[in-house]
């Protein structure tokens, strides 16, 4: 290398640092020692400080810090930023103490790095005790130094301390702004953030990305839908529509606001997409309740050829879980796999939540295990799969282990639902009771009233109806319709009509219009031979403009979805399936099947209410799994409503007949059928 000036050899220096590479930067360090005199310029020091510094070689930055005579400010400033870039935060702390030491005083480059320092390793105590010198300093006024006070302050979750910092500074800039409305918003308290957001308006700031992203979250977080809308149309106006940052915000917002319809509008509004703005939209539909759609963005997404993210993957998995799409899920378990994911906290958490859902607990249990590391969402996944199945005993060992040993997690409010579910399935009333009485002093949860509905699932479930009305009765709050529901449907269980009149009635009067409620209440009164009230009950849905939501199973077979209704006949396969049902009714009859024609719902002949329930939507579907699905494998079925008692005896019965394990996911929880038994205890 030719002879070169000290200012040549510093630009070298730079070069090495914006391109990463040390091996340039020795290389430059070898030459400022060969050709110059030594010491050489304080300010190739301070150059080779920042550079070994920012390149995350730490013992070298040292070593030309002990060899420099004459350090300044610049000098250990060098040395602190690139410990901090680095993520070495009590280190850029001690450096900051022999800076002191030496009787140098920060500048306005030194402040901002020790306040971020502070901020990361939640140490408010020194980030106060900076705050203090900056103060004598002089340099708390700097709206750099002030805007890094302020941020530390609210990393730290000192609010009180953050809003006087910020209500201090002589000049506030736009990344002061974004800062305030956006911790605002992490802070819940999003009405703040919209606040930051007029005022800053009100003053001249002109908005950036970021603003608006964090205006719109805190729409969001606080249901202003208007107020958002406002944004849209402002953000148009000035021409920022086009910014994909803001479109994606736009797409999350209206999601978040069960405006489904206008996250399409925006998105397909888009000229330019990137792999957040497929993510977005696929959240969305996820958020609301539209699985199906969500599924169908990702492969749209695929097909333009998007690379698969952890946050999309996790999403897709949400959403086969609530399709108890289990084909799918295992597909984009492997599409994770593949994309080496599955590690990743997130993607893990919603494997393992998406095969409890789909009622593979083994497949939910490996998943869990393999995680490297979970979190509590993760703990609650594996819960709630135990609760599906009505493992009690698994889910309260699960939840034993997690409170115990090395773990360090504690249960929060839905660990608790999982657990009462758990209890509730598993007819466990003792243990359910014991966990619930001992929510606030145990696990200092207060109940909330998803926990008493399955504390009144759970007497119910055990057939103590007067009792779990005695429960609600003496509830602290309001019951919901979870709690009445719960209630209805153990009145449906035990033939208690009087009591089930009750629960409805308060169903109707919080949920006018579901028609569920009318229908288990029919079912009810004509289970127990009540007929004029059940025909009542549905003359009242029909004056009142009420229709009760068709029944119909689907079933997947070589990735192809058959929906049936009751009475289907119209499958391509139908002289098949109907061939199946004589024989299943044949093989049955032998074994000494009874219908239970109380599920026939209407006043007929003893015959032709045989006939109507043995037509029910679910058997239809089990018939034709059964001639095209082969031997050996699961068949699974999908209901919309709840599976009626005779299919849920019915499939009993075939279960053992054909040797097959059947599952049923309705509406309520999963039933798995296998060798004459059903994972539910006869409880659906």
């Amino acid at each position: 290398m030719p002879f070169l000036a000290p200012t040549s050899l510093a630009a070298l220096i730079e070069s090495s640092i914006s391109t990463r590479s040390s091996l340039l930067g020795r290389a430059t360090h070898a030459q400022i020692i060969k050709t110059l005199l030594t010491p050489f310029p304080s300010f190739l020091s301070n150059h080779l400080i920042n550079m070994y510094s920012k390149l995350d070689l730490p013992n070298s930055a040292q070593l030309v810090l002990s060899l420099t005579p004459s350090r300044s400010v610049v000098t250990w400033t060098a040395l602190i930023a690139g410990s901090v870039q680095n993520g070495h935060f009590v280190s850029s702390l001690i450096h900051f103490v022999n800076m002191l030491r030496e009787n140098i005083h920060p500048n306005d480059f030194t402040f901002p790095c020790l306040f971020k320092a502070s901020a990361y390793l939640r140490m408010p105590f020194v980030g106060k005790q900076v705050h203090a010198i900056a103060v004598k300093d002089g340099q708390i006024a700097d709206v750099f130094v002030g805007s890094s006070a302020f941020n530390m302050y609210c990393k730290t979750g000192l609010r009180e301390e953050a809003r006087k910092v910020f209500d201090e500074m002589p000049e506030r800039n736009l990344v002061t702004w974004n800062a305030y409305i956006s911790n605002a918003v992490l802070d819940g308290q999003p009405r703040n953030g919209v606040e930051a957001f007029i005022e800053f308006l009100r003053v001249g700031g002109e908005p950036d990305s970021i603003t608006f992203c964090a205006f719109l979250n805190a729409c969001s977080d606080a249901s202003y839908l208007e107020l958002g809308r406002q944004l849209h149309g402002f953000v148009i106006r000035i021409g920022f529509e086009a910014d994909v940052s803001v479109s994606n915000g736009l797409i999350d917002f209206y999601g978040k606001c069960w405006e489904i319809g206008s996250s399409v509008m925006v998105f397909e509004g888009m000229g330019r997409r990137n792999d957040v703005s497929w993510c977005s939209l696929l959240a969305a539909h996820v958020q609301n309740d539209e699985d199906e759609k969500a599924c169908m963005v990702f492969l749209q997404a695929r097909e333009e050829g998007v690379e698969p993210t952890d946050f999309m993957l996790s999403s897709v998995v949400s959403a086969s879980a609530g399709l108890s799409g289990l084909e799918l899920g295992r597909s984009v378990h492997a599409l994770a796999v593949k994309a080496c994911v599955e590690g990743n906290i997130f993607v893990g958490s919603a494997i393992v939540d998406m095969y409890g859902k789909c009622g593979n607990i083994n497949d939910a249990e490996r998943a869990y295990h393999e995680m490297p590391e979970r979190n509590l969402i993760t703990w609650n996944a594996m819960i709630g799969g135990y609760a599906h199945q009505g493992h009690a005993d698994m889910a309260l060992a699960l939840l034993e282990e997690m409170m115990s040993g090395g773990n360090e997690v504690v249960p929060n409010y839905v660990t608790l639902v999982c657990v009462l579910s758990a209890c509730s399935r598993a007819g466990a009333v003792k243990l359910g009771m014991e966990i619930f009485d001992s929510m606030r002093t145990r696990y200092g949860i207060e109940p909330g009233v998803e926990h008493y509905a399955c504390v009144v699932d759970l007497l119910g479930r055990a057939g103590m109806v007067e009792r779990a009305y005695d429960f609600i009765k003496e509830m602290p709050i309001r019951p919901t319709t979870s709690v009445w529901g719960a209630l209805l449907g153990a009145c449906r269980v035990y033939g208690k009509p009087e009591l089930g009149k009750i629960a409805a009635d308060n169903l109707f009067e919080l949920d006018p219009k579901d028609s569920g409620n009318h229908v288990v209440l029919s079912n009810l009164f004509a289970a127990t031979g009540r007929w004029e009230e059940a025909t009542l009950v549905r003359k009242e849905m029909k004056d009142v403009g009420i229709k009760k939501d068709a029944g119909c199973s689907w079933i997947s077979v070589k990735n192809a979805v058959h929906v049936f209704q009751a009475k289907d006949t119209s499958h391509e396969r139908n002289s098949e399936i109907q061939a199946m049902l004589a024989k299943l009714r044949r093989d049955m009859n032998e074994a000494g099947y009874v219908p239970d024609t109380n599920f026939a719902l209407y006043d007929l002949q003893e015959e032709e209410k045989i006939s109507e329930v043995w037509y029910h939507s679910e058997k239809i579907a089990l018939a034709y799994g059964l001639i095209a699905i082969p031997p050996g494998v699961p068949i699974r079925i999908t209901k919309n409503l709840r599976i009626c008692g005779d299919c849920h005896s019915a499939i009993k019965f075939i279960s053992g007949i054909v040797g097959r394990e059947i599952i049923v996911r309705d509406n309520n929880r999963f039933h798995q059928f296998r060798d004459g038994q059903c994972s539910c205890g006869d409880y659906w």
